[in-house]
Order: C-alpha cells, then sequence, then structure tokens
C-alpha cells in the first residue's frame, strides 16, 4: 500500500482467499483493505496513538439520515456525554481532495452539527472549526491534540 503523510501504524493485516484485509480497532473486526480503508486505519491509529483522542469516543461508519436517505460518516469523535463532535471524512490517496468532498462533509454536518469537521486522503489534511454563530469554518494548521478541543 501507498506511504501516507501520517505516522506508521501497526496494522493487523490477513489474506483471505487472496483478499486483503485490515482489523478495524473501533469496529473490532476485520474489514477489505481498500486504499481508502488504509488512509482510515492510519488516521485512527494516529488520533488515537499521537493525539490523545479516546477509542471509545471514535466511531467508524455512522450511519445518519439525510433528506430521507442513509449516509455514512467515516468516522465521528463523541463527547464524553455522547454529542458528536468531530467528523472525519476520508479518500484514497490517489484522489484528490476537492470542492465536492468539503461538500459532502458539510451535508453530513447538517445532521451531526460538530465542532470540528476534517477531510484527509492521507497525503493532504484539511481540518475546520466550525463557527455556527459567524456561519464560518477556520482552517485549521493542523488537527488539534484531544485536550485542546
Amino acid at each position: 500500500m501507498l506511504s501516507l503523510n501520517l505516522p506508521s501504524a501497526a496494522l493487523k493485516i490477513t489474506d483471505r482467499s487472496g483478499k486483503k484485509y485490515v482489523f478495524d480497532v473501533l469496529r473490532r473486526k476485520y474489514v477489505a483493505l481498500t486504499p481508502e480503508e488504509w488512509v482510515r486505519q492510519h488516521f485512527v491509529h494516529y488520533l488515537v496513538n499521537h493525539l490523545g483522542y479516546p477509542a471509545g469516543l471514535l466511531a467508524n461508519e455512522v450511519s445518519i439520515s439525510l433528506n430521507s436517505t442513509s449516509k455514512r460518516c467515516d468516522t465521528v469523535l463523541y463527547s464524553p456525554s455522547l454529542a458528536p463532535r468531530m467528523i472525519v471524512e476520508y479518500k484514497a490517496p490517489d484522489v484528490q481532495v476537492t470542492q465536492n468532498v468539503f461538500n459532502q462533509i458539510t451535508r453530513y454536518n447538517i445532521v451531526l452539527r460538530v465542532d470540528y469537521l476534517i477531510v484527509t486522503n492521507g497525503i493532504t489534511h484539511y481540518c475546520c472549526k466550525v463557527d455556527y454563530q459567524t456561519g464560518r469554518c477556520t482552517f485549521l494548521s493542523s488537527v488539534p491534540p484531544y485536550n485542546s478541543l
């Protein structure tokens, strides 16, 4: 798999009938190892092991209902009271992060109303803080550590 702009992670990878699977520490099961999943697993490890995010407050593949259609957020961070705080949207490393990706995550945020939005393809990471009073997003220079949220 492609090298990412993230710290290395000790991922558990297995081969089943010629297809690779990676252990998802949040869902506690093996999932197909796609390029997007490669980014997700590295980014989750980065959040937990380098930035201090509690694994118990993170969830992968969170279902939401938007305009009567079912959607899935890639990763959601919850507060200790289980209010959504952050959405992370992943793309494969060869997928450019475009305005369409930001449009996708902001649509999800219509439902969840989180404080932080992150979009990453594993190479380029964008993090912004949402200000609901002004209706603006401020892009941050890096993903904040958990203790500074």
